[in-house]
């Protein structure tokens, strides 16, 4: 153990003795204490024989500093002030939502619709600072120090929080161009003689999920483009490149503007849904509470999002 190693006893009897010294007198601590005098006396013993010096000279009628006392009386008098600071620091973190935030989400949607409300929550929250790192990757909160992540999923970490912001459809769709050249497919088995813009990571298996008569149903796809962004998938398919399969955030004023057309909606999976998810905490930081209900007021507290607004023209 090295030399510098402070005990909790030790910690314990700095406080204790700083107390005698300022109450004047081992009674009036004790009161103050809530302790008896002769464990005051015995505690104050033990914390001389650990210094192996005297600290207090005392008699019948009164108590005073030696000179070892009066230095060491100083330095727990620091050791106080500076305990109380901690305790005051640890009482401010949790009484509003103040310090660093750091946050992952994905690449996609946290370009389109994250970042476009942080300014709204710093503003709201200004002792408060984000660390909003995007990445498609699944990152460990404990092993990576991440205080949020926001998910899309239909499975969430059991071992997570979770707390639903928003519900996301999946959307195939391809821009008026490509149809008008190469025709709509009416039914999912049509997707095989198109050309399929894929994201690899989504496409497990080489294939679009879809329902057929209430009934999973997975369709092969293939086509010339496979990359591993959303917005990039996008561009690609408004170029006329061809059909994509893409979250409604990333493409919703495409779909609303018509320049790519929402297909196959009678076989939609159900939505997924974006999360945001955390370590348990019994003792839950304000500034992450104060993030996820900013965000679930934003998005839509778990409802219909506003960049689903293309549904209204789609008639669904």
């Amino acid at each position: 153990m090295e030399d510098n190693y402070i005990s909790p006893d030790e910690l314990a009897g700095m406080a204790l003795f700083a107390a005698v010294v300022e109450a004047g007198s081992l009674t009036a601590a004790a009161e103050r204490l809530a302790l008896s005098k002769s464990a005051v006396s015995k505690a104050l013993v033990a914390q001389e024989a650990r210094l192996a010096a005297k600290l207090l000279q005392r008699t019948t009628r009164r108590q005073s500093l030696t000179e070892v006392g009066m230095a060491y009386y100083e330095h727990c008098r620091r050791v106080l002030l500076e305990a109380g600071e901690a305790r005051r620091a640890v009482d401010r973190l949790h009484a509003q939502p103040v310090g660093v935030l750091r946050i992952t989400a994905p690449i996609s949607f946290g370009s389109e619709h994250l970042s476009r409300h942080m300014p709204e929550l710093l503003k709201r929250h200004p002792g408060m600072q984000v660390d909003l790192q995007l990445s498609d990757r699944l990152v460990d909160l404990a092993e990576e120090g991440y205080d949020l992540a926001i998910r899309v999923t239909d499975k969430p970490d059991p071992l997570l929080v979770a707390r639903a912001l928003a519900p996301i459809r999946w959307v195939v769709c391809a821009s008026p161009a490509y149809l008008a050249q190469h025709g709509t497919p009416m039914q999912p088995s049509g997707l095989a003689g198109h050309a399929c813009l894929t994201y690899p990571a989504l496409t497990p298996g080489g294939a679009w999920p879809f329902l057929l008569q209430g009934q999973p149903w997975q369709q092969p796809v293939s086509g010339p483009l496979r990359m591993n962004n959303s917005l990039a998938l996008l561009l690609a398919a408004l170029g006329g490149l061809g059909i994509v399969r893409l979250p409604s955030f990333a493409a919703s004023g495409q779909l609303a503007d018509g320049s790519l057309r929402p297909l196959l909606q009678d076989y939609a999976v159900p939505p997924q849904t974006a999360l945001a998810v955390y370590l348990p905490n019994r003792y839950l930081s304000p500034k992450v509470r104060a993030c996820v209900d900013f965000l679930r007021e934003r998005l839509g507290n778990g409802g219909r999002p506003y960049w689903d607004h293309w549904l209204d023209g789609a008639g669904k």
